[in-house]
């Protein structure tokens, strides 16, 4: 299932096996014999899932459509459509070849998320992923010359953060801020020598990390920061990281992977109006 010489391609996929890792989190294994060419550019990889609607076996997509596979996807009928989603790949391995995906489940508020929670051995779904490491799919990339590394996070971006733990060569200091809805949500984190983790948990509140930081006596120097999560979050610390310590808007890459409101469904809409691939609330 290939599009041309595009870096990402659709690849057919059935779960493996699914387990619930914390209140919040349900991790589903795939595989699929399509795997075999899937590959990361490791850090905050991101791929397309696409789940079926009631009554569906597996997702309807444009797999035909080549480069122009959006365009087709985004004028099919809604109610047939695959429906799409954005997720980090977790983790790749071979013999066998097997994608890892956690989904940050809240009951029966999202198609997603009861997928997750319903999710058994055989289920079919469709990815469009990466089939080279050169992929553009990553975003955290980090100057050999950034005197330390500040990683801003909430439960949303937590699969991504792990990559990028796990990529992070050593050198600079990593200074990394995570706040989750649970305690029970919080998980051993890869990590080398200097690697600096505080965990947070908002208990209902709001989301205690933009406070944090701005009280937080940070290292000198410039450092290259990524920030991903709740929208309000993500401007909150760029906004004390940019226009509040005066750090260069280059150093800090942000996105927001959902805003506080709207639904998948609601940010979809606004992308579609745009007709840009979908990037959850993506901030540029």
């Amino acid at each position: 299932m290939t599009t041309s010489d595009s870096p990402f391609r659709f690849f057919d996929l059935h779960v493996v096996r699914a387990e619930r890792i914390g209140p919040g989190f349900v991790r589903v294994t795939f595989g699929g014999e399509d795997l075999a060419s899937f590959v990361t550019d490791g850090r905050d990889q991101r791929l397309k899932l696409f789940f079926p609607h009631a009554g569906q076996d597996a997702p309807v997509v444009p797999v035909d459509a080549g480069d122009d596979w959006f365009t087709t996807w985004s004028a099919m009928d809604a109610h047939e459509r695959g429906i799409m989603r954005t997720y980090t790949a977790r983790d790749v391995r071979r013999d066998p070849d097997e994608l890892d995906v956690d989904f940050a489940v809240h009951g029966d508020s999202g198609p997603a998320s009861r997928w997750a929670g319903n999710a058994a051995p055989g289920q079919r779904l469709v990815a469009m992923g990466p089939r080279r490491t050169d992929n553009g799919g990553a975003d955290f990339a980090p100057p050999r010359d950034a005197p330390w590394v500040l990683v801003a996070a909430d439960e949303s971006a937590l699969p991504a953060v792990e990559g990028i733990l796990r990529w992070l060569p050593e050198g600079p200091p990593a200074h990394v801020w995570i706040s989750v809805a649970h305690d029970a949500d919080r998980r051993e984190l890869p990590a080398r020598a200097g690697t600096n983790v505080r965990w947070f948990t908002r208990n209902g509140s709001g989301d205690p990390i933009p406070g944090a930081i701005a009280e937080a006596d940070l290292p000198e120097g410039t450092p290259y920061a990524w920030i991903a999560g709740e929208s309000s979050m993500v401007r909150a610390v760029r906004r004390n990281l940019v226009r509040d310590r005066g750090y260069d808007r280059k150093s800090v890459s942000f996105t927001g992977y959902w805003r506080r409101g709207a639904t998948d469904d609601d940010l979809l809409v606004e992308s579609l109006a745009g007709q840009e691939p979908y990037l959850p609330g993506k901030d540029d």
